[in-house]
């Protein structure tokens, strides 16, 4: 068995418009390897949100529920992921979407790590214990 990854929204947006990034191919080899991915609430909720259609969205609600969501306790959740922002801001860093830092809190919090094609989360992992997938 690999190691668990949270694929970012980004990632996942790549594999449903068959894109063969290096993050998607590993999305890709994850699902059809049936190796431990993770989504969170906010992933889900973005995925979703960007459908078309009643029908895509059914769709993909389906599969998408078939892979392990990683639940917190939502108050606790919103302080980690302020707190977050907040000591990222105090660095000087300043994250686009604040979404990028609740799935961070996430990663954190479970010690897991994210593929992503995003830099906030490049600049979140500098500053912060956030582990990113990293591809040579």
């Amino acid at each position: 068995m690999k190691p668990a990854i949270i694929f970012d929204t980004s990632v996942w947006i790549q594999l449903i418009q068959h894109k063969s990034t290096p993050q998607a191919l590993l999305l890709r080899e994850y699902i059809a390897e049936n190796q431990p991915l993770w989504l969170t609430p906010t992933i889900l909720q973005e995925i979703l949100q960007g459908t078309k259609s009643l029908q895509e969205f059914e769709r993909l609600k389906t599969s998408l529920l078939s892979f392990k969501c990683l639940v917190l306790n939502p108050i606790e959740t919103a302080i980690e992921s302020a707190n977050l922002y907040r000591s990222l801001r105090q660095k000087g860093v300043t994250i686009r979407k604040a979404n990028d830092c609740l799935i961070a809190a996430y990663a954190i919090h479970f010690k897991v790590e994210i593929c992503h094609q995003d830099s906030d989360f490049d600049l979140i992992a500098e500053h912060s214990s956030l582990k990113i997938t990293q591809f040579t």
